[in-house]
């Protein structure tokens, strides 16, 4: 027989059969690269038109506009996390001298970068709305700093990125340190992380931690862990994450430090229902092709056990609750008021 010396190809063979597969794949990965074309999506659907037209869901004249501002992209926006005022308004400052007047300086084939503009009703110009194109981003190293920069800074918890609509019902409820609030069907947790820091908006060397806690639940246990991500990055003991269906939520109940125990009544309430969302067509344009009237009547079902959900948290109340309803449709079956159904 050959020894194994014998058998042993010459060196530059060798290593030919290494590289061999890994300059195939390559050569592969970079055909089936050119091969993808990603069509651009077509912002029609004559049975939706039809569909909203019939539900004279804005005046004639508007209705043109109304469908224009559909196919809108929207901007990008973001809130600085308000959890230490001095912190957060440092922030501020830094993005208005370092970045953003930079940015409006920037030229890319002929276009300019528009000025970053706050959010005009988010207290103390902690929000602030973005156009930055990938154009952008992909040609300009100001730019791609910028957006870096943003990205390292929402990982840390110093900014969340957040739609400017998704910002409202948090704020209108007007949270206290004190509360205890309830948040039924909290999943993503962007409104979740919103509520949290307005419970810390007095923090005090003194007293840096409040007395209220903001509850996040969710029926989804995969989605309950994106809560727990998001909220970690504020890192806030006030904060409790529960799984469970939000049409048959449980009495909670916790021990005073007499040891008595007593049942959990909440101050504020957030439901975000699941519904059809086609209210958010700017965000998710894949929806123009994939809608039908049938998205928002098939969750009608849901949505009148998770009412009657509701209705049983509002018994567990104190002797004054602020409610927010938040879904994102724009179907007139669904826009029902929960207040209405709900009696105490």
């Amino acid at each position: 027989g050959m020894s194994s010396q014998q058998k042993r190809k010459p060196d530059g063979l060798q290593s030919d059969a290494i590289t061999k597969p890994k300059k195939r794949k390559r050569k592969y990965a970079q055909q089936n690269a050119e091969r993808t074309v990603y069509k651009e999506i077509v912002k029609e659907n004559p049975a939706f038109e039809k569909y909203y037209k019939a539900q004279e869901l804005v005046p004639v004249a508007e209705w043109d506009q109304f469908m224009e501002t559909l196919r809108q992209s929207l901007p990008a926006t973001f809130r600085i996390t308000g959890t230490t005022n001095s912190d957060a308004h440092c922030l501020r400052q830094c993005l208005q001298e370092k970045f953003f007047t930079e940015l409006h300086k920037i030229e890319v084939d002929g276009e300019r970068v528009p000025m970053p503009q706050p959010i005009p009703w988010y207290p103390d110009s902690l929000a602030w709305h973005v156009s930055l194109s990938k154009k952008f981003i992909r040609k300009s190293p100001l730019a791609k700093r910028f957006h870096n920069f943003l990205v390292k800074e929402n990982e840390q918890g110093n900014i969340s990125r957040q739609e400017t609509v998704s910002m409202i019902p948090p704020l209108l409820l007007d949270v206290h340190p004190h509360h205890m609030v309830l948040d039924m069907c909290a999943a993503p947790g962007s409104k979740t992380a919103q509520l949290i820091e307005f419970l810390h908006s007095a923090d005090t060397p003194v007293n840096p931690i409040p007395s209220g806690v903001v509850i996040a639940n969710d029926a989804d246990a995969k989605r309950c862990y994106m809560l727990v991500h998001q909220a970690k990055r504020l890192n806030s003991p006030c904060f409790m994450v529960t799984n469970h269906d939000a049409a048959v939520y449980p009495q909670l109940y916790y021990h005073k430090e007499c040891g008595n125990r007593v049942a959990l009544l909440y101050d504020r309430i957030l439901c975000d229902v699941p519904c059809s969302g086609d209210g958010t067509l700017r965000k998710n344009p894949m929806i123009w092709h994939s809608w039908s009237s049938n998205l928002s009547t098939g969750l009608h079902k849901l949505w009148v056990k998770v009412v009657n959900g509701l209705r049983s948290a509002v018994l567990r109340v104190q002797t004054y609750l602020d409610l927010s309803w938040s879904p994102c449709f724009l179907h007139q079956q669904m826009r029902l008021r929960p207040w209405d159904w709900i009696s105490v």
